[in-house]
């Protein structure tokens, strides 16, 4: 995609993503336990952005049921206990729309948000799901919230049977701060592998849940059921880190808070 205009992902930036998630060169592994793998890439020093990658080997989902969970945003306020906010803006094609997502950060770090445009493409029975950072004029940076910015972030998910399918998550962002050490080291050593356990316990109650709520409706495989007003790629710009915020919470220490169980 250009550096200068917001655009819709091609089939090369999907192929160029999914062999991203394939490649294992230039990462290293920080963790490794029951089927979840974690990589992360070490930047130039005094950068902030940071790229990790987690890959989960489930033996009792389908590929369909986890790509149904990753788009379902009504069951995503369900599970996802970090959400704050969640919410579609609008839509730019069959296969491509704009959204909002805020969520709750380790204390005492500010909570952060994003602004994304998101893409999605099945490849025979894999799927990918793929967003960038653009601005909307309707939803600036707001006050109590640090706005990140998402260079790439998306999940890939291969089929590996009828009941069984691997998930790679895959993100780089430039959280809008100078981290503490402590928070680089518990995104990989336990956030990401806990935000993966979620996922795969949520893929296990979806189908009961779906049956529930709307059953019908997957806009994400069904287009013509969006109910989305339709956005022109001339109200979007790209979000540049430069224009927001930058906080430096490097100092902040660790503060002791319940975790939530697995």
């Amino acid at each position: 995609m250009s550096a200068q205009t917001v655009s819709i992902p091609d089939d090369r930036a999907f192929a160029s993503f999914k062999a991203e998630c394939l490649c294992e060169e230039g990462w290293s592994m920080t963790y490794t336990k029951s089927g979840i793998v974690v990589w992360t890439q070490s930047l130039e020093e005094g950068k902030s952005v940071h790229k990790i990658k987690c890959r989960m080997i489930c033996k009792d989902v389908s590929a369909e049921i986890m790509y149904d969970v990753l788009h379902d945003i009504e069951y995503r306020r369900k599970w996802d206990s970090n959400v704050i906010e969640t919410f579609d803006i609008g839509k730019l094609t069959v296969n491509a729309d704009v959204g909002y997502y805020s969520w709750k950060c380790p204390k005492p770090l500010r909570n952060r948000d994003v602004i994304t445009l998101r893409s999605w493409l099945p490849i025979g029975r894999d799927y990918i799901i793929m967003n960038y950072s653009v601005k909307h004029p309707k939803y600036p940076p707001k006050k109590d919230m640090v706005r990140v910015v998402s260079i790439q972030t998306g999940y890939m998910i291969q089929s590996q049977g009828p009941n069984h399918c691997t998930l790679t998550y895959m993100a780089q962002v430039d959280p809008r701060g100078s981290l503490p050490k402590w928070v680089v080291n518990k995104s990989s050593h336990l956030l990401a592998p806990r935000a993966m356990k979620k996922i795969h316990k949520a893929c296990l109650k979806y189908q009961e849940w779906k049956q529930r709520h709307n059953p019908g409706f997957k806009p994400w495989l069904y287009p013509e059921q969006t109910t989305l007003p339709s956005i022109p790629l001339s109200e979007l710009s790209i979000q540049r880190a430069e224009s927001l915020e930058n906080i430096d919470e490097s100092s902040l220490a660790e503060t002791q808070e319940r975790e939530d169980s697995d």
